[in-house]
């Protein structure tokens, strides 16, 4: 590799990524994800939780409403995709049914008693 080469290989590698929930499967491919960030008021110190959606590339069509994704940029894709997905950290089938199995531990135990 030359050393130009080597230069795009490491501004690659240093491209943003996020971490957010899939909140609209909309059409094939495309996924929108809401990423929320929090931070202290610089004048007022409260707490302050900011979203902003992106239009997000999901070539396997894997990820669905309610899933915690990892997205990272990447080249335009179409006039509003500007990221694609990384992979589904969470998805929404599970915690569904880990809610589920949390809800009849604790009637169980309740009818036990």
């Amino acid at each position: 590799m030359n050393e130009e080469t080597k230069q795009n290989a490491a501004a690659r590698g240093l491209r943003k990524t996020r971490r957010g929930t899939v909140v609209k499967k909309s059409g094939d491919k495309t996924v929108s994800v809401l990423v929320e960030r929090r931070f202290a008021h610089p004048v007022y110190g409260k707490q302050i939780t900011v979203g902003k959606k992106y239009h997000v590339h999901d070539e396997k069509n894997e990820a669905g409403v309610g899933d915690v994704v990892e997205i990272a940029e990447t080249r335009p894709l179409s006039a509003t995709k500007r990221w694609r997905l990384v992979r589904v950290t969470v998805s929404a089938k599970a915690k569904e049914a880990a809610a589920e199995a949390k809800a009849e531990a604790i009637e169980a135990k309740e009818e036990g008693k």
